[in-house]
């Protein structure tokens, strides 16, 4: 199994289901890789792999399983020093943390009714992990833009707030997906069976 965006969320979300499945079938074997990049199915002998994001039309067979949300967030103490910011033009005021992978270091884009939004950002760090961006914005070195499920431990501690969540982008669709065909083995079919209700009840409770 692999994803874009999807270490952190397989190694709290993915994991668990899989040690739970393999309990459940001792006699089935698994591979769990968890990428930063999309395999290809065929060529790395991948049988699931979970998606955030639009699919491109490949001839894989989807199951969707949720979405997920891209939100700005930063501590208390930085809220509190620097005021909340209402609208995405606000942020031309405020000390940003950039993920490199997730966004732009100059401009973050919102959706205003049918309308996107760009909003140009002063980058004061730049990172190459969410985990970084977090623990960063954690700090209080300014606002940061993750995938709500990246920020959903420290959200719940209250060591972050979401700010702008009227503004956000629609949810990111993540989705389950394998090629298909008529002769889907058994264990794949039952992986799915165990697999796909639990992670959509997962992804529900997260943060939006």
């Amino acid at each position: 199994m692999s994803s874009r965006h999807l270490l952190v969320f397989g190694r709290l979300h993915v994991l668990p289901v899989v040690v739970e499945f393999l309990r459940a079938y001792p006699e089935v074997d698994i591979r769990l890789m968890l990428n930063d990049r999309n395999l290809s199915l065929a060529e790395d002998q991948v049988d699931l792999a979970i998606r955030i994001g639009e699919l491109p039309d490949s001839g894989l067979v989807a199951t969707r399983i949720g979405a997920i949300s891209r939100i700005v967030c930063g501590s208390p103490a930085y809220l509190a020093a620097r005021g909340r910011p209402t609208a995405p033009a606000d942020l031309a005021g405020h000390d940003c943390v950039t993920f490199d992978s997730l966004m732009q270091a100059d401009r973050w884009f919102f959706r205003q009714g049918n309308s996107e939004i760009v909003a140009s950002i002063r980058s004061r760090l730049s990172v190459n992990t969410a985990e970084a961006a977090i623990d960063a914005a954690v700090a209080g070195i300014g606002l940061t833009r993750v995938l709500a499920y990246q920020a959903a431990a420290a959200l719940a501690k209250g060591e972050l707030e979401i700010v702008l969540a009227e503004f956000q982008p629609p949810p990111a669709p993540v989705s389950m997906v394998h090629t298909g065909g008529r002769l889907l083995p058994r264990k794949v079919r039952a992986f799915l069976d165990v697999a796909v209700p639990k992670l959509r009840a997962t992804i529900a409770k997260l943060p939006s």
